[in-house]
């Protein structure tokens, strides 16, 4: 592993092997590898001629997405994709913190109202066009150390913040994590997850430097997500809990019938165990991974291989219950349990947010703020975000425990934990809960259930049901709202 290298270097190295192979879109009319960096190198130019300090990405996926990364890289500045979810006075105070930046979106107007200069806006085509058509300016070496991308954490427990992610560290994943050139020229990934997630810039940098072809869906439907699957002969995916319970909803009973399917990743968020023994029923010849890392971390800490989801099935009671873990540490990483809470270490951790007077220091550790526990023989069991646990009596509960335990229950398909404030103990543990069509479990029938798994001072004080929970489009729990729900219904 080199250290003095950046993304564009990356890029080079696979242009000189796989030029020519197809490595976005369709095999019958995407681009390739050659087209990708010619594009990026044009597209470095205009932003030199733009004066851009920073390219921002407002769009849904898209062929351009990889273009933008590549082009930013090129130019040394940094590529920040945002969610387009978000509403206006939020969009617009993020924009507020990037000024001359050059914006592609999908909604030019809404940017336009925002006060951004109409010439530095984009639309996705637009910006393909304008590559192609831009002259070829002499650029400067970036360097490794400079900023390559910025992510905004998703907020679900505070503010949304600005992980810095520097060549350095995308470039330390990239090949820490997967054989420069390993994909044949069969080898598909299709990428649904939104442009401001981790796994989406991950995914795409990764298959990229593996030379798998990448195919996007701009929005996640669990019917064109498994027509894609067919139709473009796609042998690796990556979906959020959430997307996968969708797809298995869909499936019911039956069996996909997506023979290319040679892996199916899921992370991002907490796997319920029934979604995912329903999965690996409806896709028995895919091999299951589950990924767990965190944005501050360029993605991936540990992993929980296909081998260890076929084990599972075997009816070993020690393998199955490993379906609950994260897997073992992935190569290039440390990590330390210290009281409870999750450290971890490498040279592809940032642990740095914009604003801040520096990042990690060489060999420094980093506090996820996730609480969890790593068994005899390696397999990292994820407890929760810190922040979330219940402090009842004077006693850590995690949520994520019982959680588990309602989920056990065949009627809910859905389950929030939390600490209400309570004067008597602290924080008393109450639980939101959807229920399958039809079910007719009640709450107290499901604070027995936990009675029966969990001791009593872990059972729910108080259950109620809801139609639905809040999550993130990307799969992550919002306990904030889910507090605020429960507290105002008291």
């Amino acid at each position: 592993m080199q250290d003095d290298l950046n993304l564009v270097d990356l890029l080079n190295i696979v242009v000189e092997t796989a030029g020519d192979r197809v490595t976005v879109g369709s095999k019958a009319d995407g681009y390739t590898n050659s087209d990708l960096k010619l594009r990026a190198e044009q597209g470095a130019s205009m932003l030199s001629e733009h004066g851009a300090k920073v390219v921002i990405y407002l769009a849904m996926m898209h062929q351009c997405f990889p273009v933008a990364i590549f082009a930013s890289a090129a130019a040394g500045v940094p590529f920040i994709p945002l969610n387009y979810r978000l509403s206006d006075d939020q969009l617009g105070a993020l924009l507020a913190k990037h000024p001359d930046p050059l914006v592609i979106t999908d909604d030019s107007q809404r940017l336009i109202a925002l006060g951004v200069d109409q010439v530095n806006i984009y639309g996705p085509d637009e910006w393909l066009l304008a590559c192609t058509e831009s002259a070829l300016q002499p650029l400067p070496r970036v360097e490794p150390e400079s900023i390559a991308v910025l992510l905004y954490t998703s907020g679900t427990t505070s503010e949304p913040k600005a992980v810095v992610l520097r060549h350095k560290h995308l470039v330390a994943y990239i090949q820490s994590s997967i054989p420069f050139a390993s994909a044949n020229e069969d080898s598909a990934a299709l990428i649904s997850v939104p442009p401001y997630h981790i796994a989406g810039v991950a995914n795409s940098i990764t298959s990229i430097y593996s030379t798998r072809r990448v195919v996007y869906l701009p929005v996640f439907d669990p019917n064109i997500w498994l027509g894609l699957i067919r139709s473009e002969n796609i042998t690796h995916a990556f979906l959020v809990p959430t997307m996968l319970a969708r797809v298995v909803d869909v499936l019911g009973d039956s069996s996909a019938e997506c023979p290319s399917l040679q892996v199916l990743s899921y992370g991002g968020a907490r796997m319920p165990i029934t979604v995912l023994e329903r999965a690996l029923r409806a896709f028995p010849d895919a091999g299951f991974a589950n990924a767990y890392g965190l944005t501050e971390t360029s993605s991936t800490l540990a992993m929980l291989t296909p081998d260890d989801h076929r084990a599972a099935l075997t009816g070993d009671p020690k393998a199955r219950a490993r379906l609950g873990s994260a897997g073992k540490i992935v190569p290039g990483i440390e990590v330390e349990i210290r009281d409870g809470e999750i450290w971890a270490r490498g040279k592809q951790v940032s642990g740095e947010y914009l604003g801040q007077t520096r990042g990690l220091e060489s060999g420094e550790w980093f506090y996820t703020r996730d609480r969890g526990w790593i068994d005899e023989d390696g397999y990292l069991f994820i407890e929760g975000r810190t922040d979330d646990t219940i402090i009842r009596g004077g006693e850590n509960i995690a949520p994520a425990e019982i959680e588990d335990a309602l989920l056990r229950h065949p009627d809910v398909v859905d389950a929030a934990v939390v600490g209400v404030p309570d004067d008597e103990w602290g924080q008393r543990i109450e639980a939101a809960v959807v229920l399958s069509p039809g079910a007719q479990a009640d709450t107290e029938q499901l604070r027995n259930h936990c009675r029966g798994l969990l001791r009593s001072s872990k059972t729910p004080d108080r259950i109620v049901i809801r139609e639905s929970l809040p999550h993130t489009d990307t799969g992550k729990l919002l306990r904030r709202q889910v507090l605020a729900d429960l507290m105002s219904a008291n």
